[in-house]
Order: structure tokens, then C-alpha cells, then sequence
């Protein structure tokens, strides 16, 4: 593996750097790539995305981001703008979810479309803002989750991903959360009152 150490690097050097690497391959390699912001996480993953990489990224601590970039070699063409830096690509959206299967009918299926849900998300060419978690959907942000790789790169990219403390408390949960922060009603409500936009599926 090779690692990029991009910490206190302002915008564009992260993406510089780690471009750099990519051309520099001879053959399949994985790069990890250290920041400590979430908008040199989306930038990276932006243009290691559009270069052929397959992208995953997650939070370790406090101002520190690990970016993995699974490559077949180096990218065939670079893109010209591929260093430039973009904004927050994140909207004031809220996606809600209330349970651990989507839509009604079949259990099984209900858990495959919701799986698919939450990577569909992480494909958005706009991240939402928040992502809340109750009721049955507590589950999927715990230990055991299928969705748990996504939803740590999402809140990785500067998603916030928040579970009802309530509900963990209900399936007996709060030591197995995994991913994001635990939340009360007040805020929940206080999330979708101020939203732009809510998604729930």
C-alpha cells in the first residue's frame, strides 16, 4: 500500500499528491490517503472517482480522514481539472430512516432496496446534510450492519449521520452504535424543521 500523508495540506495539494501516486503506478495498487478535512475527502474522492478508482473512505478521529483508492493502474488519462477544488457538496437535505427495510411487502427484499438505499446516497453528486436514523433504522448504524462501509464514508465526506438515543436504548443498542453521533427528538426535530429539502424512502 501506499500512503499519501496530506495532513494540514490546504486545497489543492491533497489532490495534487495523491494524483501524483496514481500516475506514478505500474500496476494494481492500493493508496491511502490521510487528510484532516472533510473537503479534502470529497475532492480526493471526487477525482480518484473520475479517474477509475475505486473509493472508500472513513473517519478515524478528530481532523483525521483515511481515503483508500483501489487502483488497476495508473489512470489512462488524467482530467485537466482534476486538482481544482470544489465546494461543499453538501445540501441542507435530510434523509430519513425509519427502518431497517424499505417499502412494504417482503422482509428480505425490503432489506436488499434499503441497503441499496443508503449506496445510492453515497453516489449523490450532492451529499445531504444529515441522515436521521429511528425507530427500526437504528439498526443500520450499528455493529453488524450491512450498510456500515457507506455510512462511514459518508460521514467521512461531512455527512452528518445521527441515531435516536431513545430508540438504541429500545433495542438495547447504545453500546453497539458504530458509526455517528446519538441524537434526541429535540434535535431530530429541529433537523427536519430547518431542512431544505427531506428525503425519505
Amino acid at each position: 500500500m501506499i500512503t499519501v500523508n496530506a495532513m494540514g495540506d490546504n486545497c489543492p495539494i491533497p489532490v495534487i499528491k495523491t494524483k501524483k501516486a496514481m500516475q506514478a503506478l505500474t500496476g494494481p495498487e492500493t493508496i491511502e490517503v490521510l487528510v484532516d478535512n472533510e473537503i479534502a475527502v470529497q475532492n480526493v474522492t471526487k477525482m480518484a472517482s473520475s479517474s477509475g478508482g475505486k473509493v472508500t473512505s472513513e473517519k478515524l478521529g478528530e481532523k483525521e480522514y483515511r481515503v483508500v483508492i483501489t487502483m488497476e493502474g495508473a489512470p489512462a488519462a488524467a482530467e485537466e481539472d482534476g486538482a481544482a477544488c470544489i465546494p461543499d457538496i453538501r445540501d441542507n437535505t435530510v434523509v430519513v430512516i425509519s427502518s431497517d427495510r424499505m417499502g412494504s411487502g417482503n422482509d428480505d427484499l425490503g432489506k436488499v432496496l434499503i441497503k441499496g438505499f443508503i449506496f445510492a446516497v453515497t453516489q449523490l453528486d450532492t451529499l445531504p446534510k444529515t441522515m436521521l436514523f429511528y425507530n427500526g433504522g437504528a439498526t443500520l448504524t450499528c455493529e453488524g450492519s450491512d450498510s456500515l462501509e457507506d455510512l462511514k464514508s459518508l460521514e467521512a465526506q461531512g455527512v452528518e449521520i445521527m441515531t435516536c438515543g431513545t430508540c438504541l436504548d429500545y433495542y438495547g443498542l447504545k453500546e453497539k452504535l458504530a458509526v455517528g453521533s446519538v441524537t434526541n427528538m429535540y434535535s431530530i426535530v429541529e433537523k427536519l424543521a430547518g431542512a431544505g429539502k427531506i428525503l425519505k424512502p
